[in-house]
């Protein structure tokens, strides 16, 4: 009886109308708003949309003459999208380049030739100018810049100047002058690459990367001989120090700590402190530089524990400040327990920031629908998809792959070849086996065009050359998250672009961005949809149609429609995908209760219509029972529960939070971490 009363409640009102409402975003617009009779269509295009009467005519009329089909009310009952009310706010800019060469610095020919013959790079960027002098002259050094800024050389330069020019040659087995600690294995990769590059002149000096997800035998043969500098994840680098006998710090001259707050976001605080207390057991003095896109409570945390008197270094903010030693500048945000909200973030110059409303339900079309006007008819693009989960990922990637690159349509072969040469889909995220995560980033890193779905994984560090578009299709938890996401695209100076997906209820995050100087221009949802006009595969066929003129808003629907009912039947062919769909979808609604009690407002469970959700993962319905599923971790079964109340329950929620940080990025140590079953 309760939980009938439950349902009853949960769904609309169809009977009565619906009283009009001052468009204002609220927590509950999404809940209270779910019975509007149609989604006010704001022209995409120069027409006026249809009144309402004329558009039930033709839509019977035209009811009559198509053939039956199964079709999604995609455009029935969502809430009204509300206009963005932001003040436009002046940008942090950083310079990135500058004129100065590298050849200016007093740095060893070879290194120099190396720079500009082997990495191709002549100028030093603003960050690189700054922070290679301080670091030459063996100071410590704290380097906030923005991403995409040339941080890797900023430190690779002078710490290969300073170990090639000591007066007794370095031996491989003298074990590691330099360790530089980073979050990701990914990230771990790149900066191994460069570093690589970078010794290419000075042969004798050996680096090498430790990282969760390898074989732990043949780095401990590795260590037995010798690395000079050393590049690891903190967690697997504890993990030998408490059981690599071989392992030594006795000649360490410097600690490198990039991505500092990704490495403290990640719960890496504890063993940081066991890294930094092995090496002070083994020896007193070293050069440390911390770095960091943004600077947190944490960071200054633990820039007094590891730094020593740093020169703080900070780019954006050089045009004010210049030069003070951190403990003036940057000790001041962590008196204040909401250091995070008075910061502002340097964005990349080029890139163009834009935001788009979808309601619930349209999301998976919308997706689709951007998706293909980039890669299919303008080409020459590569994006990257945000997620807020692994099995979301997998799930997108799965659908995806099958709807749009032609999988499902054995009836036209020469066109599904066509459309699927154009769509290369990847996809990156912690559950994946290590060789296969590396697989994917050297692959993505190779193409010149292709889609990657990935969790915040690929978020930190990572340089993907070309990448054009951003999207963040799940927002993430914070603003300081966001700009590690976009920083992904528009680096070194290029051009690029991002896209934020909102649903109507969470508009008020683009005044949160805002107020941390992030500038974001509205796309309409209409225009994106409005590339189904160009793919003939979401034409509903007619017996008497004419050629279709310019973006007439009714078709539009109507394709958009169509696209949906194609992710649905997909979806709903066999049990598997159904449970697998459920799977993401409960992912997904786990995720969302893990925004932070900051963000509540605009990020709460209880706002979300769970009907409209369940249509974005190619549901018909709302799922009962959802609690009930196997989470990508759980290998016991739970009773079912099928009230929905189970799932606000916060406890749920933070469990699962602390599953999925934990498959994402962990040392790759733990028995626990689960992998993605092989299909």
């Amino acid at each position: 009886k309760q939980s009938s009363a439950l349902k009853r409640k949960l769904q609309p009102a169809h009977g009565n109308p619906p009283l009009k409402r001052k468009r204002k975003p609220s927590i509950n617009t999404f809940k209270k708003c779910a019975t509007e009779a149609d989604i006010k269509e704001k022209g995409s295009s120069s027409q006026k949309p249809l009144p309402k009467k004329e558009l039930t005519d033709k839509r019977n009329e035209s009811q009559k003459s198509k053939p039956f089909i199964k079709t999604s009310s995609l455009f029935r009952n969502n809430p009204d999208i509300p206009e963005i009310h932001r003040k436009a706010v002046q940008q942090v800019q950083e310079s990135v380049f500058t004129t100065d060469s590298f050849s200016q610095l007093d740095l060893h020919p070879h290194l120099i030739s190396t720079i500009n013959t082997v990495l191709k790079i002549t100028s030093m960027t603003s960050v690189q100018k700054q922070t290679i002098p301080v670091l030459l002259q063996g100071k410590d050094a704290l380097v906030r810049s923005q991403t995409g800024s040339g941080k890797t050389l900023a430190y690779g330069i002078p710490l290969v100047q300073s170990l090639q020019g000591m007066e007794s040659k370095i031996q491989r087995s003298d074990g590691p002058y330099a360790l530089i600690l980073v979050p990701t294995r990914e990230l771990a990769l790149q900066s191994f690459d460069t570093v690589q590059k970078l010794l290419k002149p000075f042969a004798w000096i050996v680096p090498g990367v430790l990282m969760g997800g390898e074989k732990r035998k043949s780095e401990k043969a590795r260590l037995r001989k010798g690395i000079n500098i050393l590049i690891s994840t903190p967690g697997r680098l504890v993990d030998h120090i408490k059981s690599t006998e071989c392992i030594h710090f006795r000649r360490t001259q410097w600690l490198i700590i990039d991505e500092a707050d990704r490495i403290l976001d990640l719960g890496f605080e504890k063993d940081v402190a066991v890294i930094l207390n092995a090496l002070n057991a083994e020896r007193e003095t070293r050069q440390n530089v911390l770095l960091s896109a943004t600077l947190t409570e944490g960071v200054t945390r633990l820039a007094d524990i590891s730094l020593n008197d740093p020169i703080s270094i900070a780019i954006a903010d050089e045009i004010q400040k210049g030069f003070k030693p951190a403990s003036q500048t940057d000790r001041e945000p962590s008196s204040s327990s909401n250091c995070m909200d008075q910061e502002n973030f340097a964005v990349p110059e080029k890139l163009k920031q834009y935001v788009m409303m979808v309601p619930s339900k349209l999301r998976l079309v919308t997706l689709a629908a951007f998706i293909l006007e980039k890669c299919k008819f303008e080409k020459h693009h590569k994006i990257i998809i945000f997620f807020s989960s692994c099995e979301q990922v997998e799930f997108h990637y799965e659908l995806l792959l099958k709807v749009l690159s032609g999988g499902l349509e054995s009836e036209q072969p020469e066109r599904s070849t066509l459309s699927s040469a154009h769509l290369q889909f990847l996809r990156l995220h912690g559950n994946m086996e290590q060789e296969e995560r590396t697989e994917v980033f050297q692959e993505f890193l190779k193409s010149k065009t292709g889609i990657l779905l990935c969790t915040d994984v690929a978020a930190r560090g990572l340089d993907l050359p070309q990448v054009t578009w951003i999207v963040q299709y799940n927002a993430p938890a914070s603003p300081a998250e966001y700009i590690h996401r976009i920083g992904r695209t528009a680096r070194i100076g290029c051009h690029g672009n991002s896209l934020l997906v909102l649903a109507p209820s969470e508009a008020e995050y683009v005044s949160l961005l805002a107020s941390h100087k992030i500038n974001v221009s509205e796309i309409k949802m209409e225009k994106v949809l409005s590339s189904l006009m160009k793919d003939d595969r979401f034409k509903l066929h007619r017996p008497r149609s004419k050629k279709s003129c310019g973006t007439d808003p009714q078709e539009v629907r109507e394709r958009a429609t169509v696209l949906q009912t194609k992710f649905e039947n997909y979806i709903h062919s066999n049990e598997e995908t159904v449970r697998w769909a459920k799977k993401a979808l409960q992912s997904f609604l786990c995720a969302y209760t893990t925004y932070p009690r900051n963000l509540k407002h605009i990020f709460h469970i209880k706002s979300l219509h769970l009907g409209h959700v369940a249509k974005s993962f190619g549901l018909r319905d709302a799922p009962q029972n959802l609690t009930a599923l196997p989470t990508a971790g759980s290998k016991k079964k739970t009773k079912p529960k099928p009230k929905r109340s189970d799932l606000l329950k916060k406890t749920h929620g933070k469990r699962r939070l602390a599953e999925i940080l934990r498959s994402e990025y962990s040392s790759g140590m733990d028995t626990g971490v689960s992998k993605v079953k092989k299909k």
